[in-house]
Order: C-alpha cells, then sequence, then structure tokens
C-alpha cells in the first residue's frame, strides 16, 4: 500500500488546521538542556503574592466552581463591572481563540497586526477563517493601515495593548478612533494582557469601550503582573451577548479550584501589585537607557509600556549571536525569528543584577562585533 492510500484510509485534519504553526513557548534551558535564568516569558521577577501562595494551600481538591462566581465578583467590585458582564478562561489564551471561533469561520476574515501576539493567526486559523495581517507603523499598531484592509468579510479585529512582542502602545485617542471606524459587526477585541503595568494616567479607554458597545470585548490575565502563569487564569469582559456567546463554548471547568482562589487572594493584595509595577518602570527605563548608550553599536531598544523590551540588532552584532552569547551566560530570552523579526530579542525586565548583566554583555558583544 502507497503512503498515499495509507494516508486516504486514516482521519484527515481540516486544510487550515494543517495550516496552524503551533505557538512556541519562551524556553528556559540553553541546547544542552542546562538550566538558564529565564527571561523569555515574561513573568513576574518578584514572583507572587504571600496571600495567593497561602490561598493554594486551602483550595479544596473537587471540581472547581463552574462559573468562579467568587472571583467574578471580586473582580467586578475592583474594576466596577457587573460580574455577569465577565467572563473567565484557561489564561486568555483560551478567550482570545473562543472569540475568534465564536464570530467567525471560513469564508471570514480576522485581522491583526504584524508582529502582533502570535496566538491571533492560531485562533484565526482554527476556526477556519482567514487571517489578515496589517502593516505596522515602527513596529507598532498602524490604525489606518488596519482600517484600509476591513471589508465586508471581517469578522474580528485583535489588538494588543501594550503590543507584544513589540511593547508598542495605542493611546486613548486611537483605540476609539479605531473603534469608531468598525462596522457594528465587528468584533474589537482588546487583549490587555500587559495592562496592569501601564500607568492609570495612560489608559487605553479599552474597559469604557466594552462597557458601553455591543462589539467589544477586553482581556486580561492574572499569568503577568500577579505572578500566576502557572494556574493559567484569565478573564475578559464585555456586552452581555459576547459573554454569553464566550461561555457557551468555554470548557465547563475551565478555572482550577486553585487557580480560583489564589486569583481572589492576589486581588485583595495590590500593595504587590503596585511593587511590581513600580520595580517594572524603574527596572525597564534603567535597562533602556543602558542600550541606547549601545546606538552607535546599531542596538535600538523600541519603546516599551509592557514588562518587556524587545531590542533590534541593526549594526554588526547579529541578534541571533547575541541571543546564543547570552545564554552561554546564563540568560534565556526570546529570539523571533518566527514572528518576522530575526533581527529582535525580546527580554523580561527581570532583577537589577540581571539586567546590568545582559546590558554588559550585549555591549561586550557589540564591540566585539565592531
Amino acid at each position: 500500500m502507497t503512503e498515499t492510500e495509507i494516508r486516504n484510509r486514516s482521519p484527515q485534519p481540516k486544510p487550515w488546521i494543517e495550516a496552524i504553526h503551533a505557538y512556541v513557548p519562551g524556553k528556559s534551558a540553553g541546547k544542552d538542556g542546562r538550566p538558564l535564568i529565564k527571561l523569555s516569558a515574561n513573568e513576574n521577577p518578584l514572583g507572587t503574592s504571600e496571600l495567593a501562595l497561602a490561598a493554594r494551600a486551602q483550595a479544596p481538591a473537587l471540581y472547581p466552581d463552574p462559573d468562579s462566581k467568587a472571583l467574578r465578583a471580586r473582580l467586578g467590585e475592583l474594576h466596577g463591572i457587573d460580574p455577569a458582564r465577565i467572563v473567565m478562561g484557561t489564561g486568555s489564551d483560551e478567550l482570545l481563540n473562543l472569540a475568534a471561533q465564536g464570530y467567525a469561520g471560513p469564508g471570514d476574515e480576522v485581522i491583526y497586526v504584524r508582529y502582533g501576539f502570535s496566538v491571533y493567526d492560531i485562533a484565526a486559523r482554527r476556526c477556519g477563517a482567514t487571517p489578515v495581517v496589517a502593516p505596522d507603523a515602527d513596529y507598532g499598531t498602524d490604525v489606518d493601515a488596519l482600517l484600509a484592509l476591513v471589508t465586508e468579510k471581517t469578522r474580528v479585529v485583535f489588538i494588543a495593548n501594550p503590543n507584544n512582542p513589540t511593547g508598542s502602545f495605542l493611546p486613548r485617542g486611537d483605540i476609539a478612533r479605531l473603534h469608531a471606524a468598525l462596522p457594528a459587526d465587528v468584533l474589537l477585541v482588546i487583549d490587555q494582557a500587559y495592562g496592569e503595568y501601564v500607568a492609570a494616567e495612560d489608559d487605553d479607554g479599552g474597559m469604557a469601550l466594552a462597557e458601553t458597545h455591543e462589539n467589544v470585548l477586553v482581556t486580561r490575565t492574572f499569568s503577568k503582573i500577579f505572578g500566576l502563569a502557572g494556574e493559567r487564569i484569565g478573564w475578559g469582559t464585555g456586552a452581555p451577548g459576547i459573554i454569553a456567546t464566550l461561555n457557551r463554548i468555554r470548557g465547563p471547568f475551565n478555572v482550577s479550584s486553585t487557580g480560583q482562589a489564589m486569583a481572589k487572594a492576589a486581588l485583595d493584595d495590590m500593595a504587590f501589585v503596585e511593587r511590581a509595577r513600580v520595580h517594572n518602570r524603574d527596572e525597564r527605563t534603567r535597562f533602556v537607557e543602558q542600550i541606547e548608550a549601545m546606538g552607535n553599536h546599531g542596538l535600538r531598544a523600541l519603546p516599551s509600556q509592557a514588562n518587556f523590551v524587545l531590542i533590534l540588532f541593526e549594526g554588526a552584532l547579529r541578534a541571533e549571536t547575541a541571543f546564543e552569547g547570552l545564554a552561554e551566560r546564563g540568560y534565556i530570552v526570546r529570539w523571533l525569528p518566527n514572528q518576522g523579526l530575526p533581527h529582535g530579542l525580546r527580554i523580561t525586565i527581570g532583577h537589577p543584577h540581571d539586567m546590568d548583566a545582559i546590558a554588559a554583555a550585549l555591549r561586550e558583544m557589540a564591540e566585539a562585533a565592531r
């Protein structure tokens, strides 16, 4: 029997599934398996709130509340949102996929920006929709370029704000302009995974849009500033119709008992969140200043509102060489050739001594490459 005959007798995935390139998470070890200091996944270097850790020990080993009622109530109280307008997810990744699945399918189009979060492409293809990639504006979101691609086939538009992996940020006026120009039957998904790192005065207005319009979904996560990445807890808010749609297709017990307990406790420790925000702001500023001092070596740090910095290598030192050199020195960061950024490294903001060591290593390698 030929290979083709064997293939024809076995279950076949849909062609749009075969077109998916599986998500590649940040690595935590070198090529030889040696554990490295991990600055590749945008985790919180301060760890997790002590209140959240204490709550973990008290969580029952039973089926979780399928509706996460207590956690949604606490989120609603904190953000001034009706809990009925909140949906929980297995990380915000689940909600991003459900948004595409709920509102798009074969023959439809899903738009996201170049250098956007790689899950958007997966979410679009997973439901059979066609991904449409909008040109960037110096690695950031270009609202006009995105709007120019909207057609009668457009069903969902994904925007990460701050954006991953570039760190770029759209201010409130641009988000409002984007939303106002979209047809009412297009779902605008504003992915605020890094929203807590943004200063309150710079709020992009996404939550307000989700409260007052029928076609906006805002997603957030406990994986970043709250330090609960291992628990996989995300949430979203939008109009009742959007929430009802996502609740129909989400997993029935998608947030564990432990996750619900830890997330609720984390929301009671906003002092920890503020420490993490201040630490990130100060260390990011200091690190960027060190990189900017290497401008004559061809290193450029893109402006970031998140807990990472994307460094572009535009001189003699190549990003791949720097990636490997940092690994030899004990650090793993994110090299991004699979996202169209073979000349970029995304580096999570860590402890001061680690950021200093990375900056010094980059300078050493850049000088050696001249």
